[in-house]
């Protein structure tokens, strides 16, 4: 695996400033003096763009074409981009670095969005919708993958370190995607309802260049050494040949899990819409999954005071129990107040199953192909939300309540995914 910085590496067999009693006032506090000051805000400020893209996109086109249906399919088409871009990004990071690839990205995905603003307008209600999908397809496939690219830097930061600071570090960036993709969306409502359709796409494009870069730069990167940039000796390329079949089995596990997750939040969004709209309120459902978001993202921050000795795969299972439980009450609101309440309690089992499955998935990764299992754990959720929405939608056409058994199923179905997990983890 990436090897520990010149900094941190000094930190594994004497007392530092990291460990001292300034820094034991709680473990958040360990982050900044492992990764240095100025790496959080840059990667929570990095990641934004990629929480504004989707909305974005669906924002600006059904502006501009009047179509419902247009502005739903360019969505999709950012989602899809994304799916199959962040794993190829993951790859090439592993491969050659996140410094080059993340500049190259940051460049590309500008000129994508770019693209897509100048098509939407230049089509005018009457755009063709192939050029549509295709600049919503290179703005997803180009961009930058923050929060898993920061989840690499965090494991080879906190090696050698003790094993709460690596848990830690996945309960921030938990929390910080979760942040994002409730203010991501609102960020984009704002400035499209007061100022022009164009202007969240343009402030995502601003916000790669600058920050994206940054955090390219950031000296975090030294810390993940590229596959390119360690010894070619036969015994390396040997292992990685018997360790393959094992391992694509092992990390299969994690990444369904977060297929899962992703069934799991696309079909509740879908079905709370269908709720909302029994009160003439479909617009306010946003809202309602944000409650959910915010719940969830409190949560995922306790999980760096849980005990080491409450295993990850038990910590999945518990969690995973938690969610079903927690899902038969979506089935008990009989108005939107009752049901803030539910979504509330059916955040906080979310958050820590989110970070448990990022964790095992750090567990089990081949030590060449970090990046890249990290980006297929965000991609697996891409994928998920896009299945659970398309089913939780038929779903809702026959009954709104209907809808509300595909969260159960999926929560069911990492509970299955988290027994497994505990055979995964003791091969490794």
């Amino acid at each position: 695996m990436a090897t520990p910085s010149p900094a941190s590496s000094s930190r594994t067999h004497s007392p530092t400033p990291a460990e001292s009693p300034d820094m034991q006032k709680g473990r958040f506090s360990r982050l900044p003096a492992i990764a240095g000051k100025t790496f959080i805000p840059l990667g929570l400020i990095a990641r934004l763009p990629l929480a504004m893209l989707t909305v974005g996109a669906l924002t600006l086109i059904t502006a501009v074409s009047g179509s419902y249906a247009a502005g739903g399919f360019a969505a999709g088409a950012v989602g899809i981009g994304s799916a199959l871009g962040a794993p190829t990004l993951g790859f090439l990071a592993d491969k050659v670095g996140q410094r080059p690839v993340l500049l190259v990205a940051a460049a590309l995905n500008a000129l994508a969005i770019a693209g897509m603003v100048i098509v939407g307008y230049a089509g005018g209600p009457g755009a063709a919708i192939i050029p549509t999908l295709l600049a919503a397809f290179a703005m997803g496939a180009t961009c930058p993958q923050i929060g898993p690219l920061a989840r690499v830097r965090w494991m080879a930061l906190t090696e050698g370190h003790r094993p709460a600071d690596l848990d830690t570090a996945m309960s921030y960036e938990s929390t910080a995607d979760e942040l994002t993709f409730v203010l991501g969306p609102a960020l984009v409502g704002l400035l499209a309802s007061l100022v022009a359709p164009w202007l969240p796409l343009a402030l995502a494009a601003a916000l790669t260049v600058v920050f994206v870069s940054a955090f390219a730069v950031h000296p975090t990167e030294q810390s993940v050494v590229p596959l390119r940039s360690r010894p070619r000796t036969k015994a390396r390329l040997t292992g990685f040949r018997r360790g393959a079949g094992s391992r694509g089995i092992s990390v299969a596990v994690p990444i369904l899990g977060m297929v899962m997750m992703g069934t799991f939040f696309g079909s509740t969004q879908t079905a709370l819409i269908a709720f909302a709209g029994s009160f003439d309120a479909a617009s306010s459902a946003g809202l309602l999954y944000a409650v959910m978001g915010i719940s969830s993202a409190v949560a995922a921050l306790s999980v760096a005071y849980w005990s080491q000795r409450f295993s990850h795969p038990l910590r999945w299972m518990v969690s995973a129990a938690a969610m079903c439980a927690a899902a038969l009450l979506l089935f008990l609101p009989q108005g939107i107040p009752l049901m803030l309440l539910v979504l509330f309690v059916l955040g906080i089992p979310v958050g820590p199953t989110m970070v448990t499955i990022f964790s095992i998935g750090s567990l089990v990764a081949p030590k060449h192909l970090v990046g890249t299992v990290m980006t297929l754990l965000a991609s697996g959720i891409v994928a998920g939300t896009a299945l659970g929405a398309s089913v939780a939608g038929a779903l809702a056409e026959r009954g709104g309540l209907n809808a509300f058994a595909v969260p159960g199923m999926a929560a069911a179905g990492l509970l299955l995914l988290g027994l497994l997990s505990g055979v995964v983890v003791r091969k490794h």
